[in-house]
């Protein structure tokens, strides 16, 4: 297969050559466009230089490599003319749960430290992956079509992240926006500026947003700050009732009063209480498929 590049997101040098090295053996017709090492990188070369495969490390710098997909996922452009969605294969140094939530996804992987066996078969699945997507007459290949599973894809692996990341459960079987447990009732913030505590019942909130270095919490009338990450808050509430429309916000879904569609094609949701329209990202627009 001719002319098919890769990008490699790996924060080790060593071990970003030592794949480098094994690709070239098991791949020579493989062009390495660049090699970085965050997930903020990651994300921009790849815009840039549009590789027909990236490899991504799990950890990294600024964002894992979950969350670099999820986030090139988002910005990768659409319309005929577009360029097809890279194949995505993670590196991982985490062996049960990542090969449970990787199959789970049929999302290819590969361990550290790379093996050339394994290597083999993974270069196989991504050059048979790539075949496949070549446009005829008869079918012709549009971007819907590659990106869809994608973000599905994504929207598990997101999910499954912290048992990757902590080793401590395997990947969930059913997409569901948020981890469904639900075990949050109050929660402690402070006023933005101000030195006292509140305790906000989890029935006040409209949603939550990530700023910076801590969670912004809405209510209808307040601005909270907490500095519990949006990650560990996902764990601990209902899935049913809070609804992640972004990497970053979190929205009580009977607090959603209407859903358009702007000039651009993105998603964009008013609230009842609030004035603000919030933004849905295109991995969580499947929320919305009446839009």
């Amino acid at each position: 297969m001719p002319d098919i590049t890769a990008l490699i997101a790996e924060d080790e040098p060593l071990l970003a050559i030592a794949l480098q090295t094994e690709l070239q053996r098991q791949w020579p017709g493989l062009r390495l466009l660049a090699t970085v090492g965050d997930g903020l990188s990651a994300v921009r070369q790849a815009l840039q230089l549009r590789p027909d495969v990236v490899f991504l490390d799990i950890r990294m710098p600024g964002l894992s490599g979950i969350e670099a997909a999820a986030e090139l996922a988002e910005q990768w452009p659409d319309g005929a003319d577009a360029p097809p969605f890279p194949a995505l294969v993670f590196v991982t140094a985490y062996d049960q749960y990542a090969v449970q939530a990787f199959e789970a996804q049929a999302v290819d992987y590969v361990l550290k430290p790379v093996q050339g066996p394994r290597l083999q078969k993974t270069v196989q699945r991504v050059q048979q992956m790539l075949a496949g997507r070549q446009p005829s007459a008869q079918q012709p290949t549009l971007q819907t079509d590659l990106l869809e599973p994608a973000l599905a894809q994504l929207r598990q692996l997101l999910a499954a992240q912290i048992g990757l990341q902590g080793a401590e459960a395997p990947a969930p079987a059913t997409p569901t926006p948020a981890t469904p447990t639900g075990g949050l009732k109050v929660i402690q913030a402070s006023l933005s500026g101000g030195s006292s505590i509140r305790l906000v019942p989890i029935e006040e909130v409209v949603y939550f947003e990530a700023a910076d270095k801590y969670v912004r919490v809405l209510t209808d009338s307040q601005e909270y700050l907490i500095r519990t990450p949006l990650k560990e808050l996902i764990g601990q509430l209902d899935a049913q009732v809070f609804w992640q429309i972004h990497r970053g916000t979190l929205v009580r879904a009977s607090a959603i009063d209407t859903v358009t569609r702007d000039e651009a094609g993105k998603l964009r949701i008013s609230l009842r209480g609030r004035s603000e329209r919030l933004g849905v990202s295109r991995l969580y627009a499947h929320l919305f498929k009446a839009m």
